[in-house]
Formats: C-alpha cells, structure tokens, sequence
C-alpha cells in the first residue's frame, strides 16, 4: 500500500467522475415545491453569494478564486445555463449550471442545495430536472459529473442511483481555501 504525502496547508480528495451515454428512461417527476428560474447573465457577486451559500459546508471554492472577468466569461457564455432554485418565496435555495461547451457533451458543472434542504428528497427533484435540460440540448451523446470526498458523504450514491456510470478515480490535493 502506498501514501501519498500531502503538503501542510493542503487538502486531499479522491474525485469520481461519472457519466452518462444514453438518455434515461421516463419516469415520474419527484414531487418538490422547489422551483427553476434560469439566470441568462447573473452577476459575479451574485452568483458567488448563493455558490457560497450552498457549497460552503463542501469546501466548493474554484469558482471563489476567479476574477470577475474571468467568471463572467464562463457564467455568461451562452452555452453555459445556469437556474437558480427557488423555494415558495422566492428565495434562492440551489443552483444548477450545465456546461455544453465541449461538443455533444453536458456536463453538470454545479449541482446542489443548501444545507438545510438536505435529506429532503429535493436533490431527486433537481436531478430529474438536470436530466431533462441536459438531454433535451441538441446532438448531446453524454452527460457526465464529478464528485468528491469532500462532497456530502451521499454524494456518489446519489449519481449513481441517478443512472450515472463511475469511470475514472483521481486524487486530488489542492491549497486549503480556509487558509485564504
């Protein structure tokens, strides 16, 4: 067995990637009293509110450490969607981000919750919701996501359960963001 000696500040994570080859079969809709609203061109500052707000607990902060330019040329790219996830009064609960940018492929950039919804049943509602813009994007031919040891600890059953194939394990070490 061997160790892989992680640097002092730094953090390690073992990432699964998952795909998906061909669309799912229909089923029911899961019952949510959540909502979508899509965002054609959020702010920095306000997508960085509510990605903080949903993936602080999972240390999500790649997207904390780009410019404004930077993250406005990805969130404002036409063949990225973002949808803000809306509870009955309104107030953003989640996010989901597609990435079509690689031809024929979706890729679901940011997909989560806040903490409190957790457990709920919600996230069954927005994956069925993910499934359903993703593949009905034109010439789409895969559907693929990541996760990680840092995710939630169901993270990786959850995509699984969703139809979703594991295909490559890495690790990965990065500065800890708590640090900075």
């Amino acid at each position: 067995m061997a160790f892989s000696p992680i640097a002092q500040g730094e953090i390690g994570a073992i990432v699964t990637s998952l795909e998906m080859t061909s669309r799912p079969a229909l089923r029911a809709m899961p019952a949510s009293d959540l909502r979508l609203e899509r965002w054609n061109a959020p702010t920095p500052e306000k997508y960085r509110t509510l990605y903080r707000r949903i993936g602080e607990p999972w240390l999500w902060f790649s997207r904390l450490e780009l410019d404004d330019v930077v993250l406005s040329a990805i969130i404002h790219d036409p063949k990225v969607r973002i949808w803000s996830v809306l509870d009955r009064r309104g107030i953003e609960v989640g996010i989901l981000e597609l990435d079509f940018r690689q031809a024929s492929h979706c890729e679901i950039a940011f997909f989560g919750l806040v903490p409190e919804l957790a457990g709920q049943g919600h996230g069954k509602w927005l994956m069925a919701m993910a499934l359903q813009a993703g593949w009905a994007e034109s010439g789409v031919e895969r559907m693929w996501v990541h996760t990680c040891t840092l995710d939630g600890p169901g993270a990786l059953a959850f995509y699984i359960k969703s139809g979703f194939m594991p295909y490559q394990r890495q690790v990965e070490t990065f500065p800890d963001p708590r640090l900075s």
